[in-house]
């Protein structure tokens, strides 16, 4: 035995636990206690970690999920076995889809009865392997450190991620000597950061060759922190950008080469660009059904650079002629370095000039726009508001439907990790559990979260936990008493029989947000919507806002599922 060990400190399961979170830093979990970690929670009582007890295990996950978003730092969540674990499998694939770094910890019953159906038992690692990054069941209590440090790591590098660690009651309980590696070492798992020089030359070359070039940005822009450079590239070559949902606050959202946000609900102008342009840079972008529309028919005329840290996402979706695989921070610099130096940049920007003229003449034919002298509120009206009142300053957070794209059309994002929202699994129940982690995260910031009256009931419960912990979260209900995006599919699309998308019986909001202890306000009035809502901003409580809104308003543009970029249902 080496004489670190012989000196090491005979700690339990549990104390390893929480003595390994401290070493990585973490300040916060969320959770939810049950009986196989009642000797974790033991220990947390004591412990330097502040515990927010949400009132759901995927309330926990999505709350996780929103402090790594607007952080950048690992979420970590603590549940109990069976049910517990199981009601976090909608807030780890949401994550997953997104490619947000958590740690979900597991309890999980004792080694002994591991398989036999024992009371609240349930094979989560086998459950959730699909969805994770990675997961672990802990089977030996030697392990369990490593394991933690293997965890934080797998979640936090490369293509971030979800990771999970199952931990049976037994393992929590028993000693070992307490060593925590200095780093992780895993030989099969070696991501690539740096881009391939010769790739990122083509790319050069490519864009200077090009007439009618795109920057097409996506949420890995905001993982990678890589919004400064992007901004350098665009405005050194003026290159017009757009960006998918998760893209947004990559590059700021009141630049004048910024065209918004690109495909099923994106702008005239993204979606005209983009399939007149020559040359696509796509950049920590999948390429996803939203996005391209009928794939065949998208970008016809571009070649396509793709930069991303994951290789699997490379020509997965549409076909790429330059991949270049590793962290967009690191080959945009590179790019920029090239381009800086490069003679060609001068004759570049005059050859883009009528480009950027055409695109101009698209955004003033067809802008976002909507009814802006109707006598009932407008959603798109809400959403300008807050813009206005915060200065494009706070933290937004939404749930998932019309008032997301609402939320992305109208706001203008102008950083990253301002925008916290479900992108890829399209999560109803999201944005308030996460909008309090973002709170928790940054206590002195306004975090607003906008929802539907539909989305908000999902997890409605966690009022209770901004409640408890002061977290003054401001939650906008675009209350029209519709599934709006459900209802808005069978209005185009099926003949306007709305089956079951009308939400008949509904609660009282600002009843429900008092019963909680929460300030409940209503607005019902065009004149009064900014007043009420400056007065909601300011209160420094938690506080629910149902906007009563025109009932049956759409969201455009609007591409129809199947159709290509061109075949925009214009307003």
């Amino acid at each position: 035995m080496k004489d670190a060990e012989v000196k090491a400190p005979e700690l339990t399961g549990a104390q390893i636990l929480v003595e390994s979170l401290l070493r990585e830093g973490v300040d916060v979990i969320f959770g939810f206690p049950g009986g196989s970690v009642l000797n974790i929670y033991d220990v947390l009582y004591d412990a330097k970690i502040k515990h927010v007890l949400t009132r759901h295990e995927q309330g926990a996950v999505h709350a996780a999920d929103g402090y790594a978003r607007s952080t950048g730092k690992p979420g970590v969540v603590l549940v109990t076995s069976g049910p517990g674990a199981t009601n976090t499998v909608t807030g780890i694939a949401t994550a997953y889809m997104d490619s947000i770094p958590l740690v979900i910890i597991t309890g999980q019953v004792p080694t002994t009865l591991v398989g036999n159906d024992a009371f609240q038992e349930a094979d989560i690692v086998g459950i959730t392997r699909p969805c994770t990054k990675h997961n672990f069941l802990v089977k030996n209590v030697k392990d369990l450190a490593r394991t933690i440090k293997e965890a934080f790591y797998i979640a936090s590098t490369g293509r971030p991620g979800p990771v999970l660690i199952d931990i049976p009651k037994d393992i929590t309980q028993v000693k070992s000597r307490f060593l925590y590696p200095a780093a992780a070492n895993i030989r099969s798992y070696k991501p690539n950061y740096q881009g391939h020089p010769g790739q990122i030359k083509k790319a050069v070359d490519a864009i200077f060759e090009s007439s009618r070039p795109m920057i097409f940005s996506g949420g890995g822009i905001n993982l990678a922190s890589a919004d400064a450079d992007l901004k350098r590239l665009a405005e050194k070559l003026r290159i017009p950008v757009t960006s998918s949902l998760m893209g947004l606050g990559g590059f700021p959202g009141e630049n004048e080469l910024f065209l918004g946000m690109l495909g099923m609900h994106g702008t005239y102008a993204a979606n005209m660009a983009i399939q007149h342009s020559d040359l696509i840079i796509g950049v920590g972008v999948r390429f996803d059904d939203r996005v391209t529309g009928k794939v065949s028919d998208f970008a016809p005329e571009a070649r396509i650079i793709q930069i991303d840290i994951d290789p699997t996402s490379i020509g997965k979706s549409v076909e790429v002629d330059i991949p270049i695989v590793g962290d967009a921070k690191n080959i945009l610099k590179e790019i920029v370095a090239q381009v800086e130096a490069d003679k060609r940049t001068k004759e570049f920007r005059k050859r883009v000039g009528p480009w950027l003229a055409q695109i101009r003449e698209w955004t003033a034919k067809h802008p976002l726009t909507y009814g802006r002298d109707s006598k009932k509120i407008k959603p798109q009206f809400v959403v300008e508001t807050i813009y206005k009142l915060t200065n494009g300053k706070a933290i937004i957070s939404t749930d998932v439907g019309q008032h997301q794209m609402w939320a992305a059309q109208f706001y203008k994002f102008h950083k990253p990790r301002k925008f916290l929202t479900s992108g890829g699994l399209g999560t109803m129940g999201y944005g308030f559990p996460a909008a309090i982690g973002a709170q928790v995260a940054f206590p002195d910031e306004l975090v607003i979260s906008i929802s539907g009256d539909g989305s908000i009931q999902m997890n409605i419960q966690e009022v209770a936990t901004a409640v408890q912990y002061n977290l003054p979260v401001k939650v906008v209900i675009i209350d029209n008493k519709f599934l709006g995006m459900v209802r808005q599919w069978q209005e185009k699309f099926y003949n306007k029989r709305y089956s079951y998308s009308c939400l008949e019986v509904m609660p009282d909001f600002v009843k429900l947000a008092e019963a909680y202890g929460a300030v409940g306000i209503r607005i019902d009035k065009p004149e009064e919507t900014e007043r009420k809502l400056k007065d909601a901003f300011s209160n420094g409580k938690p506080t629910l806002i149902d906007v009563v809104v025109e009932r049956e308003e759409g969201v455009y543009p609007m591409v129809p599922a199947g159709a290509g970029l061109k075949e925009m249902i214009i307003l």
